[in-house]
């Protein structure tokens, strides 16, 4: 029996003690006053009668009641009933009172006095304080507390005639039955009734079962106050240990709500903070950091907001609010939905039939006490689901003197499958479950509800899962048995209490509560108590049991997707193997190894080897020869590699047993283990791991312990803890609970007898794991000090989420641990100590927590370091054993095919090459086999980084696997440690990634020593970073110089060129040292600094400096011999040849300038002392003086000034250049008191010096040398012009025209498009004071014209008369408060371009989306795109092309053009190359392409080696792709326009490779400048034409482009008008193909003598002689080069044209004569049958200004014969008729052209000596005459394929005898000789002999006579 109430306490209002507004609660009187023994009373009660603080109010409340919560030390909960009601204040206590306030309650009492009732007239300014009655009990009867202190507070205010101290006495000596008794027998003893003495009577039922939480209706009160998902956030909330609070205006609701909440978590306690009912003064423990429940009063909303890491639910609002840094895990699908659904039947059950026509008659509803009950059941049933096999995974360490449990966590979240589920890893980590194991762990004691449902039901709830009837039925069976549990005796529950009549609390007359008499009530509990003392203990009597255990965890499916699902025929390769290695057949093993790897990254695989291998242990070793060794070896690790660090399928475990029974003897006395060749696991140095496997083991030993000794031997299975021995009926806890069951009956000394026994077997196993974990730590070469566990932990380097080891610390390969692995620092410690340091922490650990004696444990401690020792002396000799092992015989290296002048730096390393991201290497979405990974060795030569081996899976075949980039391209060098594919073993690996898209990831062999890697590391580092460019391969190529010797001096072959180069830059520097005095000015870096950013003090600093005297910048008149040859080179070099291509002046000898030329050629710069990074020669205005041009570059950037590029032949606009306007901040530029000039366009920026006059005539000079803008001469108005050019004009089909009715409307269309593309490239805001936008002038042309034909531009006579003759494009940061010029001759436009630091880290993105390291986590093409979008280099291509294109309107409106972006080198360079390409068909070739780079990008210095990093000085800069860039823009246009460029696209890669690769001398170095200071310059153009290797990239084009076509592009076929607008948007924009491809069979394709393979085996003949057999050959998409393999139509037809003829014995002509020839013939057909039609025919149906379609092919009449025009001349224009003659025409043309040797196509043929013509000699030549075209033809011999001569018979007249003449052959009989004589001419022949002559005769004869 237990008290009903320990403690009833009386709690009124008093003063606060510092006289404050608040009072504060004060005990009146407590009875009993003397504590219980068992039960202190509670401190504290009086603020939890008040929680919000005691007030007093000014109106009678009516009486409250509640139930607060206290817990107490020990962690007993106390329920604390609180009956509160209001008495009126006495006058004393009235004073203490604020006076305020008082008068704001009179002020209330004023306006309120009508509403009080008669029956209490309150007097004004009257308050009343609160006074509680407060019961304080351990059990939680709400009722009958509140039925109690109502009843005490009726006698009261009813003034019953009842004593009070009767009624408490009676209420305190209560006594109520123990839950769980014998109250089945006796209703008496289940529902005890009492009485107070007061005519009441009331029944309390004690629940059956102590162990289900009592809920009454709270659980069914939150839901409807909350919903369903809001209470399963806050149930997840609640187990995965976050902070939840309640909010909620009623104090009895906030109760109920966490009642709810607690009984939810049921079969799990909560134990954490517990407060249903906080008190204000008490508010800062909701800043505890410890996990809690407590309920808040919504009054104290506002304090809770600042909470960053609490969930708040609002019971009022019925809100959960949960904060951001907060993240709840919800429950594991499918149960998180289930449960779900199964809430919503429960709490809603019509929702189901709301959708049904006839709905059947409602069903009555569930009462509140019910529905609390199902949906306590649900919960039940999902912890049941949750839980399901748990005991299955008890570990039973101890039985006597108490049960210790542990729990094998892992295997059990690997038996559900749910090793990744956030929510389940949390729930069995928190505090909540371990409390749940140690409390239902325990093998015998009472069961409950929960232990039958999870033993006997879950079979039931996975069947009825589909069914929700049947679940809802089930819950209702559970829910009734906990409404019995609540209510056993429905029948009994009848209360009678006395209450207070209604409104009883307002009465006046009320008396204060009397004061009680303690005498009376101590004597009426002092009766009671000696009565009890009488009476025997009321002992509760347990019914315990042995636990069921409930089915074991049925095995859930494998949950591995894809290839390694495990099929019963993957299990049978993996004994076959096993069983080939244990009978010896190695061969046999060696071949099924590959698969056998494949199938072991499935789990049941990995069991199935481990049981495979039980099987072969004998006496617990097996000793193995050597290949067998290796063959267990490699398996194991295998299996290991893929167990994560917690070991969750039990594999590491299966293993453990096995490590320390395989072994091999290395020498007599020797032997070495498995375990010293598995170590790099990181489940070996997982603390957790062998926790679990210790306790594992003790329970099978503890069990073997307690069975009937019946001799058996602990099998090898048992000691792997594995299925705990199914075999034996009865499991560990079995015996336990029968152990636990007898226990009581047991003498003492037996007692003892089992204590001791079962600590010494723990003991015992603690010194076994002691040895075992020092087998499996210490590394076989413990002179490493290098420990296991950091090789371990970054083994998983790509996800190393599962070890230890922080990232931080993985990446950074620091040699220190974790503490929580167990290890410290590894420096500064040896292994050993570690080792034993580790093996301390977990002896401690496990035996602490089993109960062992600190005797055996101090023992231990002293054992350990011995251990340790004498196993490092063992290995020691093992160690030494194992190196003088013969090494297992590998693949032969396979050299790699070196360049001409490539030299071998180190030879082959032989390593592993790993897959990496790139799907194809390893048969991905392309199809094909898994090349990857391959074994082989990797070579690093004096140019590049080269891979070569085979695949390791031997049933690939046999492909040679090779992969390489040249050394310069090197971006980024990563070391990595990795398992390698065949043996699993963890090596050191390199990353290394290249701007060539290739990323060679290695993981050295284990014969490679870490010196060798090393050695590797700093080779590649010291050939990629050469402190000077002359060691990099361009110029030690042909040299014997290698690196680390100093370079030898080259004999000079052009003399005088190298002279005249030094002499350059003497002459130079001498100039420049004449400038330089006082100035600073931009240096290139001399070559020890290359690459590093100039100091800063010097960047851009100018100061003005005094007039330099003219003579030394303009040239002289008479020029001396040594100037004279600097100019012809200059010329040579500055592409003078373009500029007069262009008509942009002449450089004549005498250097006389043809005035009517508006620009002419300057040698200013010759000596490079204006600006170092320009050429020689520059293009500027004629009227400019040169001594003017050293000023005007003082305003821009490195002295950078605008010069013109290119002119428009159309136009006559033209494209100039400039570095950017320097900045503000510039010192000395500007004086301040110079006030600006009102002319001066830059005003606003540079004040009226010399320098910005001169910059502004120098603007207005290239405005007034444009012819159209010369005769205005600068007024304000363009009517100078013609307007007759209004009249319409026929669009041709290539013109941009938008067809539409109304031309008006069309116009408006382009205009609008116009605009949209001006509003991109500007930035947002136009810069102050900028004149009409351009884009409004630049559509305004659109309005009022027409466009001209071939799409060129209107005349600009009908421009708005606004429009700017120059446009100046520029930074916005720069233009910024630049003033426009007052005579709109010029207009600003400000764009936003990206800086060179952005385009190298988009690059940096777009390396790693194209080439990604690591496979991604979500195959398939998402993650490539949306990382490819990151990258954001599509978006700057779309932003140059859009600045091109805009350019090019402007350009060909006619308007010039400067761009003057960043420092002029890089993006400057971009936009003018691309404005060029777009705008001038001659710069779509190849020599124009030439053209192009040699003068915009080697001329015009961009700075190639600091962006490509080709030096030491730059390796911090990094790699800046800027010219690929523009290769990548060039790509997209030739996409877009595929027959306007004579190139191919692979030209584009060729050249993208080798700007990196540093092969070719043409991207090296930064200006001519430093060209010419290394003597390179002139010596590319000297004499220098020996057959050495090519030096330029240009020579080596040239020399490609005679013997084969790859750069040609056959769809050429342009139209010379034809300026470009490509699409720029980025959907348009294609990925260049050069970022992804990749050849595995001979790496990249961009060295063509590497590229050409060895030449393919003959066909083989049959053995009957008859036709060979097909050539059929698989072509994989990633190992072939498909453009080799599969070459396109033209490539084939030429390809087999050339083997003919060397079939035939014929020298074979060129590729590109062949070519011409065909080409000339179709033009001319073209012609002839085209007669000058309509040239609109057939091109209106071609889409008119995107031509991409290629070749166009017509349909022949017959056989369709398919003409290919590729030649636009006229192609396009013939009709359907004339094309059928063509296509006959054609035919026979082209049969002309390939005639063979086979005679049909030759009637007779023969040698004859033939005359020439007058004055010409005899001459011998081979004749053929052919009947089919009835002619007679001669060549000069028998294999020539060139006809020299055709006689046409049709033209012969007569064929007579001839006579010798002069010269004739002397030994040949005058009969021999005959003339054919032709309306012509007379031709005289002259046969060997007589005979011959005859023949040859009759047979000319016979041709005339069939004619």
């Amino acid at each position: 029996m237990a008290r009903l109430a320990d403690y009833f306490v009386l709690v009124a209002f008093g003063p606060h003690p510092r006289g404050s507004g608040e009072g504060q609660g004060q005990i009146l009187q407590r009875f009993p006053e003397k504590d219980w023994e068992d039960n202190p009373f509670p401190q504290g009660i009086e603020l939890f009668c008040q929680p919000s603080g005691w007030q007093l109010c000014p109106e009678r409340n009516p009486p409250t009641f509640f139930v607060a919560v206290l817990t107490d030390i020990n962690s007993e909960r106390h329920y604390c009933a609180c009956l509160t009601f209001w008495e009126p204040v006495e006058s004393t206590q009235e004073v203490v009172f604020n006076e305020d306030t008082t008068e704001q309650e009179e002020e209330a009492d004023e306006g309120g006095q009508a509403r009080l009732s008669s029956t209490a007239p309150a007097q004004p300014s009257q308050l009343f304080a609160p006074k509680t009655l407060v019961l304080v009990s351990r059990l939680d009867h709400t009722d009958v507390f509140r039925n109690s202190l109502g009843l005490i507070y009726a006698v009261h205010v009813e003034g019953l005639n009842v004593c009070l101290e009767n009624v408490i006495g009676n209420l305190l000596t209560c006594t109520v039955p123990l839950a769980g008794g014998s109250q089945l027998d006796s209703v008496e003893e289940g529902a005890r009734t009492i009485s107070l003495g007061a005519g009441d009577r009331q029944v309390i039922q004690t629940p059956l079962v102590d162990s289900l939480p009592v809920s009454r209706c709270s659980v069914a009160l939150l839901f409807r106050q909350l919903g369903i998902t809001n209470v399963l956030s806050l149930f997840c909330a609640a187990l995965t240990e976050h902070k939840v609070l309640f909010l909620s205006r009623s104090y009895q609701r906030l109760a109920d709500a966490c009642r709810g909440l607690l009984a939810l978590l049921f079969p799990l306690r909560y134990s954490f903070t517990y407060v249903p009912i906080l008190p204000a003064q008490l508010l800062e423990v909701l800043s505890t950091p410890t996990p809690f429940i407590i309920g808040v009063n919504a009054a104290f909303q506002a304090e809770t907001q600042e909470l960053l890491d609490v969930i708040v639910a609002d019971l009022d609002g019925g809100t959960v609010t949960v904060p951001e840094c907060v993240h709840i895990p919800p429950l594991p699908e499918p149960l998180q939905s289930q449960t779900h659904n199964v809430l919503s039947m429960v709490l809603d059950p019509e929702l189901e039939l709301a959708d049904l026509a006839f709905p059947p008659p409602t069903t009555s509803a569930s009462s509140l006490k019910m529905q609390d009950k199902e949906l306590r059941a649900v919960f039940l049933r999902l912890f049941a689901q949750l839980l399901q096999g748990y005991r299955w995974c008890l570990h039973i360490v101890r039985i006597h003197p108490e049960p210790v449990i542990r729990f094998h966590k892992a295997a059990f979240l690997g038996q559900r499958g749910l090793v990744e589920d956030d929510f389940l890893m949390k729930v069995l980590e928190g505090m909540a479950f371990a409390g749940f194991v140690s409390e239902r762990g325990v093998p015998y004691r009472s069961t409950d509800l929960f232990d039958e449902l999870v033993a006997h039901e879950v079979a039931r709830m996975r069947a009825d899962e589909n069914h929700p009837h049947r679940v809802l039925r089930h819950v209702q069976e559970l829910a009734e048995q906990l409404y019995k549990n609540e209510n056993p005796y429905p029948a009994v529950a009848m209360h009678k209490v006395q209450r207070p009549g209604e409104a009883s609390h307002l009465r006046r007359t009320h008396r204060p509560f009397p004061r009680l008499d303690e005498g009376t009530v101590q004597w009426i509990v002092d009766q009671a108590a000696a009565k009890m003392q009488g009476a025997p203990p009321a002992v509760r009597a347990e019914r315990k049991t042995t636990v069921p255990s409930g089915p074991p965890m049925t095995a859930i499916l494998e949950r591995c997707s894809g290839p390694h699902v495990n099929s019963a025929r993957r299990l049978e390769v993996v004994r076959n193997c096993i069983s080939y290695v244990f009978e010896g057949k190695m061969l046999e093993a060696k071949k099924l190894l590959p698969a056998v790897l494949r199938a072991l990254k499935g789990r049941a695989a990995r069991r199935c080897l481990a049981h495979e291998l039980h099987l072969h242990v004998q006496q617990n070793r097996a000793v193995l020869d050597h290949q067998q060794f290796d063959f267990v070896v490699r398996m194991m690790n295998c299996c290991l590699q893929d167990c994560t660090s917690l070991d969750e399928h039990g594999i590491a475990a299966a293993l453990l047993p096995l490590v320390t029974a395989f072994c091999r003897k290395l020498s007599p006395g020797v032997t070495q283990f498995a375990y010293s060749c598995v170590q790099e696991h990181v489940v070996w140095s997982t603390p957790q791991f062998w926790e679990a496997m210790f306790y594992g083991d003790v329970q099978t030993h503890i069990r073997a312990l307690y069975l009937e000794p019946s001799d058996e031997r602990v099998s090898p299975s048992q000691e792997a803890g594995e299925a705990q021995s199914q075999d034996d009926e009865r499991s560990a806890l079995d015996v336990a609970s029968e152990q636990r069951r007898l226990w009581p009956t047991l003498s003492q000394e037996k007692q003892q007898e089992l204590v001791q026994k079962e600590e010494s077997t723990v003991f015992s196993q603690a010194i076994h794991y002691a040895n075992r974990m020092s087998y499996l730590l210490l590394p076989l070469d413990s002179s490493k000090s290098r420990l296991l566990r950091e090789r371990a932990g970054l083994g998983d380097l790509e996800s190393a989420s599962n070890s230890l080891v922080t990232n931080s610390m993985a990446g950074s390969v620091a040699e220190s641990y974790d503490t929580e692995s167990g290890f410290e620092d590894a420096e500064t410690c040896d292994v050993a100590g570690a080792v034993v340091r580790f093996i301390n922490r977990f002896v401690d650990k496990v035996c602490t927590e089993s109960g062992v004696t600190s005797d055996h444990l101090k023992g231990l401690h002293v054992m350990v370091p011995d251990i340790v020792q004498m196993h490092i002396e063992t290995l020691e000799a093992v160690h030494r054993e194992s190196k003088r092992l013969p090494p297992i015989q590998k693949p032969k290296l396979l050299r790699p095919r070196l360049l001409p002048g490539e030299e071998c730096v180190l030879d082959g390393l032989r390593v592993y090459l790993l897959p990496d991201g790139r799907e194809e290497g390893v048969g991905g979405s392309g199809g094909g086999p898994a090349l990857l990974p391959a074994e082989g060795a990797v070579f690093l030569t004096t140019y590049r980084v080269i891979f070569t081996g085979m695949p390791t899976d031997p049933l690939v075949g046999e492909q040679v696997v090779v992969r390489s980039f040249p050394v310069a391209a090197l971006t980024k060098e990563k070391r990595i440690s990795v398992q390698t594919p065949v043996d699993q073993l963890l090596q050191d690996g390199l990353q290394l990634r290249s701007c060539t898209f290739q990323l060679l990831k290695m993981a050295f062999d284990e014969e490679v020593g870490s010196d060798s890697a090393e050695l590797f590391r700093k080779q590649l580092h010291k050939l990629r970073y050469p402190p000077d460019i002359r060691g990099t391969f361009a110029f030690t190529l042909g040299s014997a110089h290698t690196t680390g010797r100093s370079p030898r001096v080259v004999k000079d072959k052009g003399p005088s060129l190298r002279n005249f180069s030094r002499n350059l830059v003497k002459n130079a520097k001498k100039t420049i040292g004449r400038q330089y005095v006082t100035r600073k000015k931009y240096n290139p870096p001399s070559w020890e600094h290359r690459g590093q950013p100039p100091p800063e003090d010097q960047e851009d600093e100018i100061s003005v400096s005094e007039e330099l005297e003219p003579s030394t910048l303009t040239p002289s008149s008479a020029l001396k011999p040594s100037d004279r040859m600097t100019m012809s080179s200059l010329v040579e070099r500055a592409c003078c040849r373009d500029y007069q291509r262009l008509g942009l002046g002449t450089l004549s000898s005498s250097l006389s300038r043809a005035k009517s030329e508006p620009f002419r050629i300057s040698p200013v710069n010759r000596m490079y002392a204006i600006c170092r990074s320009y050429p020689g020669l520059l293009i500027v205005p004629q009227s400019i003086q040169d001594n003017a041009l050293q000023r005007v570059s003082r305003c821009y950037r490195q002295n950078r000034f605008p010069v013109v590029c290119w002119r428009s032949g159309r136009s006559k606009a033209v494209l100039l250049r400039s570095g950017g306007l320097h900045g503000k901040g510039v010192v000395g530029l500007f004086k301040a008191q110079n006030t600006p000039s009102p002319a001066s366009p830059f005003s606003g920026q540079i004040q009226a010096d010399s320098s910005s006059l001169e910059q502004e005539k120098y603007l207005q000079a290239v405005v007034s040398a444009m012819p159209r803008y010369a005769d205005s001469s600068g007024r304000n108005t363009l009517s100078g012009f013609s307007s007759a050019h209004m009249g319409g004009h026929v669009p041709s089909p290539r013109a941009r025209v938008t067809t539409l009715s109304n031309p008006m409307a069309a116009s408006a269309s382009r205009w609008t498009a116009s605009r949209g593309k001006w509003s991109s490239v500007r930035a947002s805001g136009r810069s102050s004071g900028l004149g009409a936008d351009v884009g409004s002038r630049l559509a305004s042309r659109d309005l009022l014209s027409t466009p001209h034909t071939n799409g060129a531009p209107p005349d600009s006579g009908f421009l708005r008369p606004q429009r700017a003759a120059l446009y100046i494009i520029g930074d916005k940061a720069q233009l910024k408060g630049v003033r426009p010029d007052p005579l709109q001759q010029w207009e600003l436009v400000p764009i936003e371009v990206f800086e060179a630091r952005q385009v190298k880290a988009s690059f940096k993105k777009l390396l790693k989306a194209c080439v990604p390291g690591c496979p991604a986590t979500e195959p398939g093409p998402a993650s490539f795109l949306r990382s490819l979008e990151d990258s954001e280099w599509l978006t700057q291509i779309h932003k140059l092309l859009q600045i091109s294109v805009l350019v090019v309107e402007l350009l060909d409106s006619g308007s010039s053009v400067l761009v003057s972006l960043e420092d002029g080198w890089d993006i400057t360079t971009q936009v003018v190359s691309l404005v060029q390409l777009l705008s001038d068909p001659f710069y779509r070739t190849l020599e124009g392409f030439r053209l192009l780079v040699e003068k915009e990008w080697l001329s015009f210095g961009h700075r190639f080696s600091h962006r490509g990093a080709h030096t030491l000085a730059g390796q911090s800069s990094g790699f800046t792709p800027v010219f690929l860039q523009f290769l990548d823009c060039v790509h997209q246009v030739h996409l877009q326009f595929p027959m306007e460029f004579e190139f191919s696209q692979f030209y584009l890669k060729f050249l993208g490779y080798h700007h990196a690769s540093r092969r070719f001398r043409t991207f090296l170095l930064d200006s001519d400048y430093e060209r010419i200071e290394l003597g390179l310059l002139y010596e590319e153009k000297g004499e220098r034409k020996g057959q050495l290797a090519c030096r330029s990239v240009w020579e080596y084009v040239d020399r490609l482009s005679k013997r084969t076509p790859m750069f040609y592009n056959y769809t050429y076929a342009p139209e010379d008008t034809e300026v470009l607008r490509p699409y720029s948007n980025v959907s348009n924009l294609k990925v260049w193909d050069f970022y992804t491809e990749e050849t595995l069979a001979e790496g990249p394709p961009y060295d063509w003598e590497l590229a050409q393979g060895p030449p393919e085996p003959p066909e083989e003949e049959r053995p009957d002689g008859g036709a060979p057999q097909s050539r059929r050959r698989v072509v994989w998409p990633c190992y072939d080069s498909r453009p080799r393999v599969q070459p396109d139509a033209i490539s084939r037809l030429l390809e087999e044209l050339q083997r003919l003829e060397t079939e035939l014995g014929r020298p074979s002509e060129r590729w590109k004569d062949t070519w011409d020839r065909v080409k000339a013939v179709q033009r001319l057909e073209g012609r002839q049958d085209g007669r000058g039609a309509s040239s609109s025919l057939l091109a209106s149906a071609v889409p008119h200004h995107r031509r991409s379609l290629g070749v166009y092919l017509q349909e022949g009449p017959v056989g369709s014969t398919l003409s290919l025009s590729l030649d636009s001349d006229q192609s396009s224009g013939s009709t359907t008729s004339s094309s059928r003659q063509a296509a006959r025409r054609s035919t026979s043309t082209l049969y002309s052209q390939f005639q063979t040797a086979e005679s049909e196509n030759r009637s007779y043929e023969g040698t004859l000596y033939k005359k020439g013509a007058f004055m010409k000699p005899w001459k011998a030549r081979w004749f053929v005459l052919d009947k089919t075209k009835h002619q007679l033809r001669y060549y000069d011999h028998r294999v020539d394929t060139d006809c020299k001569g055709v006689i046409d018979l049709a033209e012969v007249e007569a064929v007579a005898p001839g006579t010798p003449t002069i010269g004739a052959p002397k030994t040949v009989d005058e009969k021999a000789f005959f003339d054919v004589k032709t309306t012509r001419r007379v031709y005289n022949f002259c046969a060997q002999d007589v005979p011959s002559a005859q023949q040859w005769v009759d047979r000319i004869q016979s041709c005339l006579s069939d004619a």
